[in-house]
């Protein structure tokens, strides 16, 4: 067993030989910013300051060579050799609430667009998920592995479990929801995870960004700010290839005229140029970066594809965000 100091904080924790270091700092109640744990997103690097590390498989463009070199880990399969002192942020507002695995019944499927479905699942009686608007969860499949999807409801509206799956092409898991699992299917899950969720010692207007099925965990934050009657401004963009993607887009209009602090800008990139669509087309951070020449003054909540959140990082920090006041949730694909 090793140890890992954070020297920020002045924290340590035990690694177990089977561990990573982000698995121990969760198990352990201390909150490092993570979004995927597959080395995928890169939102969990952090710097070794001394000590060893070994890295599972990640991608190059959660960490390149350079970084590595730099002194540069992915907590999220960075296994330690030897005792640790590692630099990295910590995560305030999760109030204790740790990771449970639970069962989970599949209670119902509904078609939301072409290839997006919501999946709804029941808790056993006794059990209530306590988590943070946005965190997501994970199904551990019989084999080990396991699949990553945001929570779309609020802490509040905790019936059931509300999941957006798009299909994804070639998908074991997702073709499986779609095509065969049967209602009443009964799974194990891991809840919740995440960083991602809503910071509540701002007053700062708040820019969601939202492509595809990362809708889903700005949902549940923005039904907890109606909820709690949280009066921050709120901006909304939301991006799809065309009209179609915009799934839910009567809720969000709804929103828009219902709640006096929320506007809503939908933007479609590849929508035919005659099918009368009246609203923004192009791609969703570049109609951010158009309406605020100046980011300084907002907190951006951007989810959605990896390339997608990472463009919009670097540009909204260019255009004046504070790069600790974007925070992301990046949706990637298990390999096949």
């Amino acid at each position: 067993m090793t140890q890992v100091t954070i020297q920020n904080s002045g924290h340590q924790f035990n690694v177990r030989p089977s561990q990573t270091v982000l698995e121990a700092a969760i198990e352990a109640g201390i909150n490092l910013p993570y979004g995927c744990r597959n080395g995928a997103c890169g939102a969990c690097k952090g710097k070794i300051i001394s000590g060893k590390v070994t890295h599972d498989d990640y991608q190059s463009t959660a960490m390149n060579e350079a970084e590595l070199a730099a002194g540069q880990a992915l907590f999220c399969c960075a296994r330690p050799l030897e005792d640790l002192v590692i630099e990295s942020r910590e995560v305030d507002g999760l109030n204790g609430i740790r990771p449970r695995i639970l069962p989970a019944r599949v209670q119902k499927k509904e078609q939301l667009s072409g290839d997006v479905i919501v999946l709804f699942l029941q808790l056993p009686a006794t059990e209530r998920l306590q988590f943070m608007a946005g965190q997501y969860l994970e199904f551990i499949l019989k084999d080990g592995k396991r699949r990553a999807f945001s929570i779309a409801n609020a802490p509040h509206d905790d019936a059931m479990i509300e999941l957006h799956l798009r299909l994804i092409p070639g998908g074991q898991f997702t073709q499986y929801v779609f095509d065969e699992m049967p209602e009443k299917a009964i799974m194990r899950i891991e809840a919740p995870l995440g960083t991602f969720f809503l910071r509540e010692d701002s007053q700062k207007p708040i820019i969601f960004v939202a492509g595809g099925t990362g809708f889903a965990p700005i949902k549940g934050i923005i039904e907890h700010m109606i909820h709690h009657k949280i009066q921050r401004d709120i901006i909304l963009y939301r991006g799809g290839r065309v009209q179609s993607d915009l799934y839910m887009d009567e809720l969000c209009q709804r929103w828009a005229e219902f709640v006096p602090n929320l506007r809503y800008i939908p933007v479609v990139s590849e929508e035919p140029a005659d099918s009368g669509w009246q609203g923004r087309r192009g791609l969703v951070h570049e109609a951010v970066l158009q309406d605020f020449p100046d980011l300084g003054g907002y907190h951006a909540y951007v989810c959605g594809a990896p390339a997608m959140v990472e463009v919009a990082h670097q540009a909204f920090v260019a255009q004046g965000l504070n790069a600790d006041e974007f925070f992301s949730d990046a949706f990637t694909f298990a390999p096949k």
